[in-house]
């Protein structure tokens, strides 16, 4: 048995996402440049943190370690 939701309601086809897509380009257009801008801006933010925390770590992998048994007089 057929629901009546899912007759009406079915997930859309590419003509009613392309339509859908259009509205919104028309009703946002003007801020989509500023938006991937700061998208852009993020991306590479966190990319920078990335490298930070990896170098971090090839620092603390390669640094010498002292020998268990001694330690430094104070």
């Amino acid at each position: 048995m057929v629901s009546v939701f899912g007759v009406f309601f079915g997930m859309p086809g590419h003509i009613e996402l392309l339509i859908v897509a259009g509205l919104a380009l028309l009703l946002f257009g003007n801020r989509v440049p500023s938006v991937m801008r700061s998208m852009g801006r993020g991306i590479v933010e966190f990319k920078k943190g990335l490298q930070g925390i990896e170098d971090d770590v090839d620092t603390a992998v390669n640094k010498p370690s002292e020998p268990a048994g001694r330690k430094e007089a104070e």
